[in-house]
């Protein structure tokens, strides 16, 4: 089907915790690489190698257990999407570890925040995909737990078409695939707003607020259920990593399939996070203005040095 007409059907990325059937396992695409379990067509991560990752489990009203995953924000503070935690009565939080059976932190916690402009009555994908966690503690840093940064306010509406990307989480391997113990990453590239908007069929659940992003170099590699709330992060103009999305959906034909995978971008909701935390996530990204060009009398050998040594990989900009 041409991605034009495709798909105004989309999933939520979290998943109901339940027991893998026969059929699910048969899937060559999860045994291929064995003891090598994939995110969607990615890579089991390092110790430490992204310390700001959680993994949540949520128990609803009526018994069920969901997966999602978040970030560490703050050391109160914790980033997923509301979705994940919509109409929920508590949640087990995991911070610190790449296995789910060995995190370094385990605790419990009640309270939550979602967008006021989600609706928590609908189970459909909705904009404003967006909510916070609190704590029951006040959280440690130390190599294997750390907080990410959230994108700037000023880079809210920023275009990443052909940006390189990372995403992370515990979520299925494959559409209807199994979830790893260790948690997995993939790269994915950018994709414009008005690219993903038109693969969905022009489905209004692109907005402003909405970041896309497709496979890297596999055309499987994507988010899947169970990685909803993780991560999409940058590598930022300053060098520093930056949580640029929030994992809300993928196409309905599956998460392997070549369509785009949404995000929610951070850098919409500072007023709101600011009015729930108290804490001011926002920053002041670099100038990158360009200086003006020197007179012969204002070139120096010191000039020639700083030119020499500076970094050309502000790809992002």
């Amino acid at each position: 089907m041409a991605a034009g007409r495709a798909l105004v059907v989309v999933l939520a990325l979290s998943w109901a915790n339940a027991l893998p059937t026969p059929s699910e396992l048969d899937f060559v695409e999860n045994v291929r690489d064995v003891g090598m379990p994939r995110i969607v067509s990615g890579w089991e991560a390092e110790e430490g190698q992204i310390p700001y990752q959680l993994s949540l489990r949520m128990v609803a009203r009526n018994g069920a257990v969901f997966s999602c995953g978040a970030t560490i924000i703050h050391s109160e503070w914790g980033l997923t999407a509301a979705h994940c935690t919509a109409d929920r009565v508590t949640i087990v939080i995991r911070a610190g570890g790449r296995a789910l059976s060995r995190p370094q932190l385990l605790f419990e916690t009640t309270d939550y925040y979602n967008h006021p402009e989600y609706d928590e009555s609908l189970t459909r994908v909705q904009p404003h995909d967006i909510g916070v966690i609190k704590f029951n503690q006040v959280l440690e840093f130390n190599d294997l737990v750390q907080p990410i940064r959230l994108q700037a306010s000023a880079h809210m509406n920023k275009n990443y078409d052909g940006i390189r990307l990372q995403t992370s989480g515990w979520g299925r391997t494959w559409t209807n695939g199994v979830g790893p113990e260790v948690l997995n990453w993939v790269y994915l590239l950018g994709t414009s707003n008005e690219r993903c908007r038109a693969a969905f069929g022009g489905s209004t659940i692109v907005v402003n607020s909405t970041i896309c992003a497709s496979n890297y170099n596999v055309t499987s590699q994507s988010t899947c259920q169970g990685d909803s709330g993780g991560p999409l992060v940058v590598i930022d103009v300053d060098g520093v990593p930056s949580e640029v999305g929030v994992t809300s959906f993928v196409s309905g034909t599956g998460c392997h399939t070549g369509f785009p995978a949404g995000f929610i971008r951070p850098g919409h909701y500072h007023r709101w996070l600011t009015e729930v935390t108290g804490v001011h996530f926002n920053w002041d990204p670099p100038s990158t203005t360009p200086r003006p060009p020197t007179t012969p009398e204002e070139h120096s050998e010191e000039d020639d040095d700083a030119s020499s040594s500076s970094s050309s990989s502000e790809e992002d900009d």
